[in-house]
Order: structure tokens, then C-alpha cells, then sequence
């Protein structure tokens, strides 16, 4: 671990992993009620890329440590590419299986009315949840919080508790969800400690249902969406 002198910013970044992204999405709520404008989501996205810069200066700089203490590697990026869609894999089977879990005990979830965003700034924002939580909850919080408490199941728990209750705002089943999808990258992380795949993994959880299977419905004529119907 880093020095002790280096131990306050520590403590710092991990108020910025588990805590900054809540804090910057109850803010935009704040201003944007319950139906937030573009221009307001892209600066909610932004002011959270922001805090992942913060907290790689202060990996960088504070604790004088390189991103390999949060095991970002760029040496092993195929080997981490064949890992990410494995853990996608296992990810749609649990994601499969709470809503037909949902549906058999009349739980609602995605049900609300939403809004429809522009397709980069959706990008963004799916961008933005594989890099950034993973960075914050997997990588950056895993790491200290076993290195300043001793315990490995500590260290996977509370950042899993985190993340799983900034969801909030999707309800119980949104809270349940992120729960067990979040179990499946943090049994991940602490079986491998390969952060580039929990990232690939991660962003592919968002990006295939809610970029590119939209894109592909929408491109498709509606003679053929009433074939696959049936």
C-alpha cells in the first residue's frame, strides 16, 4: 500500500468511487426533476468523466501509484476481450432470469415512460457506466478497501452494496438487478483482478439492449419484426 502520508487522499478517492456518482446524478435530479434535458444529461455525464480524471490524478500523483494497483493492463487486452464477453454472457443469464423472476411475481421494471435521447448521447452515457463505475466500483474501491481493511470479502461487499443503492432511482427491482449484475462482475474481479474486462463487460450489458438491438429493430421493415414476433 502507499505511504501513510498518502492514505487521507485514499480515503478521498474512495469517497469519489463510491460516493460521486450518486451525489452528481442526485444533483442533475435536482435540476432536471424527473425529465432531465440533453444538455443537462450530457453535463451530468461530463461532471462524472470529470471525477474518473480526479481520482487517476490522484492514483497518479497522491498516492504515486500506476493504474497497475487497480489492475488496468494494456498488455493482455486480447485475453481481457475474451474474458469480457464471457462474463456478458453469464451477465444475460442472470439478467434473463430476474425478469423472468420479475414477471412471474408481477414486479414491474423499464415499465416507465422514459425518454427518447439522441443515439450519441445514450453512447455517452453507455460509454461513460462501463468505464467509469468499473473504475470506481470494481477497480479503484476493491483494491483500497482490501488493502486498508485486510479482507478481501469486505472489499467486494461494500462497493457491491454502493452500487447496487445508486440505483435507486429504478426502484427495488432496478436495486435487486444492479445487485446481481454487479455480483457477477465483482466474482469477477476478485477471481481474475482484470479491470479492462469487467470494463468490456460492462459496457456491452448496456450498450446491446439499449443501443444495438434498438438500432437493429428499428432498421428492420415491419414485416420482418412481425415474423420474428411469431
Amino acid at each position: 500500500m502507499e505511504p501513510i502520508s498518502a492514505r487521507p487522499w485514499t480515503i478521498f478517492g474512495l469517497g469519489i468511487a463510491l460516493f460521486g456518482i450518486p451525489l452528481v446524478a442526485t444533483i442533475g435530479r435536482w435540476l432536471g426533476e424527473s425529465a432531465p434535458s440533453d444538455g443537462l444529461v450530457i453535463m451530468r455525464e461530463l461532471s462524472i468523466a470529470a471525477l474518473a480524471l480526479l481520482l487517476i490524478w490522484i492514483i497518479r500523483s497522491r498516492e504515486g501509484m500506476t493504474l497497475q494497483s487497480i489492475n488496468w493492463r494494456t498488455d493482455r487486452l486480447g485475453r481481457s476481450l475474451v474474458r469480457g464477453l464471457l462474463v456478458t454472457l453469464a451477465c444475460f443469464v442472470v439478467l434473463a432470469a430476474c425478469l423472468m423472476a420479475f414477471s412471474a411475481l408481477g414486479v414491474r421494471y423499464g415499465d416507465g415512460p422514459g425518454i427518447a435521447r439522441a443515439l450519441p448521447i445514450t453512447l455517452l452515457a453507455v460509454i461513460r457506466a462501463g468505464v467509469v463505475e468499473e473504475l470506481f466500483y470494481r477497480g479503484f474501491a476493491i483494491e483500497r478497501l482490501e488493502a486498508l481493511t485486510g479482507s478481501k470479502w469486505l472489499a467486494g461487499v461494500l462497493p457491491l452494496l454502493a452500487f447496487s443503492a445508486f440505483h435507486f432511482s429504478q426502484g427495488v427491482a432496478g436495486m435487486v438487478l444492479a445487485l446481481l449484475l454487479g455480483a457477477v462482475l465483482t466474482a469477477f474481479y476478485l477471481w481474475k483482478r482484470d479491470l479492462a474486462a469487467a470494463i468490456i463487460a460492462h459496457f456491452l450489458v448496456d450498450f446491446i439492449p439499449n443501443i444495438a438491438l434498438p438500432a437493429i429493430g428499428s432498421a428492420l421493415p415491419p414485416s420482418s419484426l412481425a415474423k420474428m414476433v411469431k
